[in-house]
């Protein structure tokens, strides 16, 4: 992959593969970058950093609206969770559950169907449903007694934690097709899973215990793609990133209310 040399041409080594990797996983504005396969490969590595800087976006939204109410702070936390992302991993839930309607069972119609680029009503009905399973766990969080500090260190890690996700999926599972997903394959070994694991856990017991569920949900995710699908593609990794941030933020609550 080359992209037209810039300021960000300076950049070097894990520097350049984590700033490719925040380029890629989110809207926030990166210098332009001359990058090789190899530091795209890379970049899987950091999609969890990416994902602390979609949570302190998602966090700052969801302060400001709690300033106003709970409703406002979770329409504001998710059209930033929306904004910052891209859409980008709804735009796989969407192609995912297009296909999974479509195919009735048939492997190639569903690879068919996913790489299909509009959208069917299946797809629009799963993002709809998201969107508001979001908002509504958002504002129950956020109307919780849970503390101030908690609550905002819960949506700093809940999309961190998610994005755990790709480094083990693509660690465990095959390619389903020549595409995006496959691109990142070989960048990631189990050392750096095991090095972001090292740091979020912690934080999550610290701040938020309940996001220790993490592991399981990733695990549950990976374990249905390989029964049900037999590997991984690119927007099962987002459908795979939206759905576990969607369980996350359910377990928060469960916990909060109990």
């Amino acid at each position: 992959m080359n992209r037209t040399p810039g300021r960000g041409a300076a950049l070097r080594g894990t520097a350049r593969q984590a700033a490719l990797a925040i380029q890629f996983m989110t809207r926030l504005p990166m210098p332009a970058l001359a990058v090789s396969s190899e530091d795209f490969q890379a970049a899987m590595r950091w999609f969890p950093l990416a994902g602390l800087l979609v949570g302190g976006v998602v966090a700052a939204a969801f302060w400001l609206g709690g300033l106003i109410s709970p409703w406002l702070a979770a329409l504001a936390g998710c059209a930033a969770w929306v904004w910052v992302t891209g859409a980008l991993h709804l735009d796989g839930l969407a192609d995912l559950v297009d296909g999974l309607a479509a195919s009735h069972g048939n492997p190639e119609k569903l690879r068919a169907v996913m790489k299909d680029p509009h959208i069917g009503s299946c797809g629009v009905s799963a993002l709809v449903v998201q969107l508001l399973a979001k908002a509504v766990l958002i504002h129950e969080l956020a109307r919780l007694a849970i503390p101030a500090l908690a609550a905002l260190m819960a949506l700093l890690m809940v999309p961190a934690l998610a994005r755990l996700g790709p480094l083990l999926w693509t660690f465990w599972l095959p390619p389903l097709h020549d595409g995006l997903g496959s691109r990142f394959r070989g960048g990631v070994l189990t050392v750096h899973l095991a090095a972001w694991a090292a740091i979020l856990v912690p934080l999550a017991l610290l701040y938020a215990p309940a996001l220790v569920a993490a592991p399981c949900l990733l695990g549950l995710w990976g374990l249905w793609l390989k029964r049900r699908l037999g590997g991984i593609s690119g927007d099962c990794h987002g459908a795979g990133i939206e759905l576990c941030e969607t369980g996350l933020l359910l377990v928060l609550v469960v916990a909060g209310a109990t």
